[in-house]
């Protein structure tokens, strides 16, 4: 069967903008999280976020996207030139139909959509921009990136929420199998407005904790529910015989297992679903729990969901039986961003051998029998297993093997 590998990589993140800035600062255990600066959160009970710094969008996004687009389709679209960039890619060298855009969404671009309705209650429609009609969908990401780099190939969008990169990443590998020579996947999300944060709250789930140190806490005995953040990963997936035949400078991985499931209705008695997405996922990849090097974790910060998550690692993989990282200690919760993003750092940990940190917890609760990672590792890694649970019971999986 074809092989989809990883050629190339896109970054923005709250504690790092561009793939080596990013990974520098996650190494180091340079948190990106502070209090809320994009708009103002006094009043709300959650004040603490993930921001993407230092990224002026006139330096990226040519002038006459400036006006269609939001925050973040421009944090999208330079994530997906890097990515390009970083994969060698020359798109005029493929077929006209050759290339696809995959992205993952949850609310759509949330912070446009919200002025323009503003400006409709406040002042009238002849103020609401015509770009209204489309700038706020949740399909906008995959959209402009295809649009800007005419990639005329199969494209669509994931609505899974924080799992929807990796099943982005595991539909790339589905054209790629079924003969297309690339895809481009990924996700990158940016809801940091009222609109955009007051679902977020009502969910229950989010931390009130108002210490950025001290406000998302995976595994730990203090967690308290998670913090929200902006931006995520763009990946470029191909065909690994295309990749050869280029000599495509970087190969970070192949995309070797992934599976999806739904977690049953509340009452039925049934387990959650994230143990079997995981178990599905390896066996696609052909391999067992003991040939698993790293977890990358969902981590949600939510006690009852991680003590969901710590029972489905004991179980597959025994007490303590694998190192398990969640590096979006760092970042918060990306919302469709935050698995792509933990996607392309684990291909980063297995390029350098090395498993990020969990910041800011001492170690996990005593209940979780799990080897929480505090402190970068250094390590002989070949496998690495990515798992993300979306709000309502979507859970992904995604296994990812070394190049060479």
């Amino acid at each position: 069967m074809t092989t989809a590998v990883v050629t190339g990589l896109g970054i923005t993140a709250p504690n790092g903008l561009g793939t080596e800035d990013y990974w520098k600062a996650t190494l180091a255990g340079e948190s990106g999280l502070g209090p809320v600066t994009r708009f103002d959160a006094a009043q709300y009970p959650s004040t603490v976020a993930g921001e993407v710094p230092g990224f002026v969008a006139e330096e990226h996004i040519p002038s006459r996207l400036m006006p269609q687009t939001d925050h973040m389709t421009r944090l999208a679209l330079a994530a997906a030139d890097w990515a390009l960039t970083d994969a060698g890619l020359d798109v005029g060298e493929f077929p006209e139909y050759g290339i696809g855009v995959v992205t993952s969404a949850s609310g759509g671009a949330v912070e446009f959509g919200q002025r323009e309705l503003q400006n409709l209650w406040s002042k009238g429609k002849e103020y609401v921009s015509a770009y209204q009609s489309f700038a706020w969908f949740y399909a906008v990401n995959t959209g402009q990136i295809s649009i800007r780099h005419k990639l005329r190939g199969p494209s669509g969008v994931l609505l899974t929420e924080q799992a929807g990169g990796i099943d982005a990443i595991g539909h790339a590998r589905r054209h790629i199998r079924k003969g297309f020579s690339a895809v481009v996947a990924g996700g990158v999300d940016a809801a940091l407005c009222p609109w955009g944060w007051v679902p977020q709250i009502a969910s229950g789930l989010m931390s009130t904790v108002g210490d950025p140190a001290r406000a998302f806490l995976p595994f730990s005995a203090d967690a308290a529910g998670y913090v929200p953040g902006e931006g995520g990963a763009i990946l470029v997936v191909e065909d690994a015989g295309s990749a050869g035949a280029r000599d495509a400078g970087n190969v970070y991985g192949e995309v070797a297992g992934y599976a999806a499931t739904l977690d049953p209705a509340p009452g039925t008695g049934r387990p959650p679903g994230l143990r079997r997405a995981a178990e599905n996922a390896l066996a696609d990849a052909g391999i067992t729990a003991a040939d698993v090097d790293v977890v990358f974790a969902d981590a949600s910060g939510v006690p009852e969901l991680d003590r969901a998550e710590a029972q489905a690692l004991t179980e597959l993989f025994g007490p303590g039986g694998v190192p398990v990282t969640a590096p979006k200690t760092m970042t918060g919760r990306l919302l469709a961003g935050g698995a792509a993003l933990d996607a392309a750092t684990a291909l980063l940990a297995l390029r350098d051998g090395v498993v990020p940190p969990t910041v800011n917890v001492a170690g996990p609760a005593p209940e979780h029998t799990i080897d929480l990672v505090t402190e970068a590792r250094e390590a002989d890694l070949r496998t690495a297993l990515v798992l993300a649970r979306g709000h309502g019971g979507f859970n992904a999986a995604l296994v990812l093997r070394r190049a060479g």
